[in-house]
């Protein structure tokens, strides 16, 4: 593993081979606050200053000047794919924090495989990043382990799977979303109530499944498996899901698709058959993204405050990388239930 040399930051004391690591170990904090100390930036505690200047003193290393005292924060905001307006909601209020703290943010996306991966974590390691927000992804444990031994602070953004025990978590209110969502199709007197599910490996995708399911059974109803097909929340899957829905001998009268791009995706299947939303079929998304307003008919969906979760991603990893904790490692932003012009009570 490369590792800093505090020469890299700042001139170091002939023959000193010690690095900005074993400086970072010794006084107990991260790699990026001594690289902050080295490079004269404020945002660093004074206790925690003061024992970093004392290592590098008693190593013979002197701090850089710099002229304003600060220098260019840097975090790496990373998905597992960028091909969706959910990620570019993210993205949104990343920098919207971002921009106003004078903190530079790299964007990248891994697509899952590891090698991706690994050369997202030797670019990090050359670009000395403050902090990290991974989002709707899974790092091999060896990478995880690699962030924790640098130092480099870790938020995770809607995790994907069982998120690593140190690292603060933020998402949604998922169940209730999707008990919610069921229960506006239920009050509307739909009872065949069909799901568009997500990818089964994703947290959030499971809590929307377990709210569906909760909501039809508080109404005395079983899930039936025929009525659930399964999505990746791209369009195409909730095309496709649709047409399966609609081929049954007996076809629903309310799709819950657990993402917008599915339920948009729907609506084609449905046009395409001409199917009429919401006379024909009622149709609720998960997201609320912008282009879902403008959809004909604008779609009934639950609200998930994504922007607001990049925005507070943004500052909690700020507050890690200060050595500061967050104040809960585990939070939930809620969601709300957007109605519109895609459902209606169910006519005989």
């Amino acid at each position: 593993m490369a590792t800093h040399e505090v020469g890299a930051d700042g001139p170091a004391a002939p023959g000193s081979r010690i690095t900005i690591t074993e400086i970072a170990r010794q006084a107990g904090v991260s790699v990026p606050t001594v690289s902050r100390v080295v490079n004269g930036r404020s945002d660093v505690s004074p206790k925690t200053r003061a024992r970093v200047e004392e290592l590098l003193q008693q190593h013979g290393y002197r701090k850089r000047p710099t002229s304003s005292g600060t220098g260019a924060a840097l975090l790496d905001l990373v998905f597992n794919d960028l091909d969706s307006p959910w990620a570019v909601e993210i993205i949104r209020g990343v920098e919207e924090i971002a921009h106003a703290t004078g903190v530079g943010t790299v964007v990248s996306a891994i697509h899952g495989r590891s090698g991706d991966a690994r050369e997202w974590m030797r670019n990090l390691r050359a670009r000395a990043s403050d902090g990290v927000i991974l989002v709707t992804s899974d790092l091999e444990p060896v990478l995880h382990e690699e962030l924790r031994i640098l130092g480099v602070p870790l938020v995770v953004v809607d995790p994907a799977g069982s998120p690593a025990l140190d690292a603060p978590t933020i998402g949604a209110a998922n169940w209730s979303g999707g008990m919610a969502a069921t229960e506006h199709l239920l009050s509307l007197g739909h009872r065949r109530i069909a799901l568009i599910a997500g990818p089964p490996r994703l947290l959030c995708s499971r809590a929307r499944f377990d709210g569906y399911r909760a909501a039809l059974e508080g109404a005395g109803l079983g899930v039936d498996d025929s009525l659930v097909v399964p999505g990746d929340f791209h369009p195409e899957s909730g095309f496709d899901g649709c047409n399966a829905l609609l081929d049954l001998p007996e076809p629903p009268t309310a799709i819950f698709a657990a993402s917008d791009q599915m339920a948009l995706g729907a609506i084609e299947a449905l046009r395409q058959r001409g199917l009429r939303v919401p006379e024909d079929m009622s149709l609720v998304g998960f997201d609320d993204l912008p282009e879902v307003r403008w959809s004909a008919p604008p779609l009934t969906t639950v609200r998930q405050p994504l922007a607001d979760m990049g925005k507070l991603a943004v500052r909690t990893v700020l507050r890690l990388a200060r050595d500061e904790q967050p104040d809960s490692p585990r939070v939930e932003l809620g969601t709300e239930l957007v109605v519109r012009a895609s459902t209606a009570p169910l006519t005989p």
